[in-house]
Order: structure tokens, then C-alpha cells, then sequence
């Protein structure tokens, strides 16, 4: 991590003179906005009022003129954006935003995690921003409920904590989307995976495999579920279930489905389960689920036993044999009381493919297994990996070196890829021919 913090804040706007002024202005125009129909609160007719009431402020005659409309851009950010947080939205390069409070705010760059110099006045402020992330989503924070998650109108991913359960003051933490979506292309030049690889994915997709994407937090693993779902044909009726909306889904058949917060009175809640369970009805061709973590998993095996082949979903765990372990416990959590043998029969049945992302430790994310779930041996669940990413070594500036390649063996299920119009030589499984 860089010593010196991410400079974002044009160094006028740190002066103690001008924040005072940038508070008095704003205290000044807020109030008059409530009384303005919301039709007429444009950022361009906010920028305007803002204008007029910064030349009313004698002090504000001393500044150049630059420094204006920085102050101008700032309150118009407090008033109707997302406050010091703008800037750092507005840089394409930063892929998240941790705010630690209303001091302290970090960001990734190329996989780099560096401090920057943005600030907020007190906690007061960060919650005021909070709740202008939250309130058009309909999700609320409070004493009760110190946890949300939402998202930006842009498809950013957003969490939030707030006191009593986040000790230093509120925190939010902001997973940025690229504006233009990602392709198995970029993947491809960005080194994330080989083009047989790639050629690979897109035959299992088309040929209606289950696909379970799974690695370690900010592994790449929402990415390689868009890019994957490109591959869907757009004639299938498409069913994304989400806890934030966040799949950027191309096909025209999709019905989206969010999950819902308990009401003030504790009821009213809609879960990722009851969203699997609904979606059933619905006549989907494939399901699409943005991470499973408990009780739905067990929904979600069932659905892929029944009929619904070809859907994805992502998981949280280590390596693959971790996601198989993982989708034993949170099948469990289901509350249904079934023998471990039997589970791991509808797990083994269900899931075709097992994509492993990892964030390496240079900040790039790779794919580093491809697996086949192969079938059961006695009661354990049987795994061969198609392709496997094996480190080599650490250049002088950090970067990971390695082999990413397949291990010469061809998946059992290569026929289906064949009726589907893939037909892979051994080439694209390292066997020479």
C-alpha cells in the first residue's frame, strides 16, 4: 500500500476558509429546496441557484474564479450526488470504495489498495449520503438495522454499516461496474483465462451445462457470471435472482428478480429462497442466481435436477472441493434433515462444472480451475480438473508468473458439446491432436 494517499480533492477545496464558505453555501440553498417541486430539482437548475447564492456571499468575491465553480461543484455534489464520493465515481480506474468512516476512504486500483484524501465533515454527513444511496431503493439503516445492501443507479454494488455494529463510525463499501460491459474477450487479453478456455465456457453455456462459479472475495466471480450469461441464446426465457441487481443481462426473454427487506414491523421480507422457490413457477428456461449462501441452495440443486439444466450461480469458497463442501452446509441450512450421502448425490448430479476464480496475490484475477463434478465414489464426490492455472514464481516487481493450461484430460460430458455443435479436438485439452 502507497504511504502517500490517492490526491482526489482539488487542494483548494481542503482550504479551512473556502469548506466554511462551501457549508455556509449549502446550509443556504437546502433549505429552499424543499419548498422547489422535485420535477425542478435538475442539477442544472440546482447548479444555477447555487451560482446566485454564491454571489451573494461577499467572501466569496476574494476566490479565482476556478475555485467558484470547485465550490459550486462540490455543494451541488452534497446536495444532490453522493457528496465526496463523487470524484472518486467518476475515476473509471477505481474498482471499489471503502469508506471507514467519515475520515478515512480507500480504493482499488489495478488490483492495488491505496488511501485517498477524501474526508467527510462527521458521521452526520456520511449518513446523509447513506441514506441518498439507500432511499430510492426503498432500504433503510438504522439502530435496529444496522446493515443494507443496495445499489448504485450505474449497477454498483454498495453495503453499508452503520452504529452500533460498525465500531468507528458508518462504512460503506462500493463495488464498481464497468460502464462498458465486460466480454469473455477482455477476460481473455487481460490474462484471466487462455482462448480454448474461453471456447470451452461457451460450449458448456450453449450446451445447457450447471455451472458453479466460485473463488475468494473480489475474485472476479459476478464478472465471469455476466460475461458467461452472454452465451445464453437469446430465445431462452431467462430468470436472475439477486439480493442488488446487478447482472447486466443482453438477452431480450429476462424477468429480474430482487430480494426485499422486512417492513418497520418486521414483515414483508422476500428471501433469495423464496425468490428460487417462486421462479420454479415462472416457466424458466435456465435460472441465473447471483450467489447462493444458505437454506436456497438446497431450492437451487433441486431445480437443477428437475429439468431447469444450464443455470449458473457463484459461491464464496477456496478452491473447488471447498464449493462442494460449502453446498453440503448451506443445503443443510435448508432445515431438511437429509443424510450427507444423499445430499452429495444431488449435489454430484446437479452441478456439471465447477469455475474457480482467484485474486492472485499481485491483484490480478485469473480462473485457475476449470472442473468437472464427475459422478460419486462411495459417498465421496468425485472431481477432474479440465484446466489449472500452476504458479512458477514471483518476478521483482510482485507479479505472478505461471502455467495456465489443460491437464489432458477430456470431460465425460464432451457429447453433449458435441450435440450442441462444439466439436472440441484434443488440442483444447492439451491431448495433441
Amino acid at each position: 500500500m502507497n504511504a502517500q494517499p490517492l490526491a482526489v480533492i482539488p487542494p483548494a477545496l481542503k482550504d479551512e476558509s473556502v469548506l466554511q464558505t462551501k457549508t455556509r453555501l449549502v446550509n443556504t440553498v437546502a433549505p429552499e429546496l424543499q419548498r422547489v417541486p422535485s420535477a425542478q430539482l435538475t442539477r442544472s437548475n440546482v447548479r444555477g441557484w447555487l451560482e446566485k447564492a454564491l454571489e451573494s456571499l461577499q467572501v466569496a468575491y476574494s476566490y479565482p474564479a476556478s475555485v467558484r465553480q470547485q465550490i459550486v461543484d462540490s455543494a451541488l455534489a452534497d446536495i444532490l450526488g453522493y457528496g465526496p464520493l463523487e470524484p472518486l465515481l467518476a475515476i473509471p480506474e477505481v474498482s471499489e470504495i471503502m469508506v471507514n468512516g467519515a475520515k478515512t476512504v480507500f480504493v482499488e486500483i489495478g488490483g492495488e489498495i491505496r488511501e485517498t484524501d477524501v474526508t467527510f465533515l462527521d458521521d452526520s454527513h456520511l449518513l446523509r449520503i447513506i441514506d441518498r444511496i439507500l432511499l430510492p431503493l426503498g432500504r433503510r439503516v438504522d439502530y435496529d438495522n444496522p446493515t443494507a445492501d443496495a445499489r448504485l443507479p450505474d449497477g454498483s454494488r454498495v453495503n453499508v454499516v452503520i452504529p452500533p455494529v460498525a465500531v468507528d463510525g458508518p462504512t460503506i463499501t462500493i463495488r464498481k461496474f464497468l460502464q462498458t460491459k465486460m466480454e469473455m474477450e477482455d477476460l481473455v487479453s487481460l490474462g484471466s483465462l487462455t482462448p480454448s478456455m474461453a471456447k470451452f465456457l461457451e460450449a458448456c453455456v450453449v450446451a445447457r451445462l450447471n455451472i458453479l462459479i466460485s473463488g475468494n472475495t473480489s475474485s472476479g466471480k459476478s464478472t465471469m457470471l455476466n460475461v458467461l450469461s452472454t452465451f445464453i441464446p437469446h430465445h431462452e426465457r431467462v430468470i436472475t435472482i439477486e439480493d442488488a441487481v446487478e447482472l447486466q443481462m443482453k438477452q431480450r426473454h429476462v424477468v429480474r428478480l430482487e430480494t426485499k427487506l422486512p417492513n418497520v414491523d418486521g414483515h414483508g421480507a422476500v428471501s433469495i429462497r423464496d425468490l428460487v422457490r417462486n421462479a420454479l413457477r415462472m416457466r424458466p428456461d435456465r435460472l441465473v442466481v447471483g450467489e447462493v449462501r444458505g437454506g436456497e441452495t438446497l431450492d437451487m440443486l433441486q431445480a437443477m435436477n428437475t429439468g431447469h439444466s444450464g443455470s449458473l450461480t457463484t459461491l464464496h469458497a477456496n478452491t473447488p472441493r471447498d464449493a462442494i463442501a460449502r453446498m453440503e452446509t448451506m443445503s443443510l441450512m435448508a432445515g431438511i434433515d437429509l443424510p450427507i450421502t444423499a445430499l452429495r448425490k444431488q449435489i454430484s448430479s446437479a452441478i456439471n462444472l465447477i469455475v474457480h476464480m482467484s485474486r492472485l496475490s499481485d491483484g490480478t484475477r485469473k480462473v485457475t480451475q476449470i472442473t468437472e463434478v464427475s459422478g460419486m465414489e462411495g459417498d465421496i464426490v468425485t472431481q477432474t480438473d479440465i484446466y489449472k492455472f500452476t504458479p512458477t514464481g514471483v518476478t521483482t516487481d510482485g507479479k505472478v508468473l505461471g502455467d495456465l493450461k489443460p491437464t489432458g484430460i477430456r470431460p465425460l460430458f464432451s457429447p453433449r458439446l458435441e450435440v450442441a455443435g462444439y466439436k472440441l479436438g484434443g488440442e483444447f485439452f492439451g491431448l495433441g491432436f
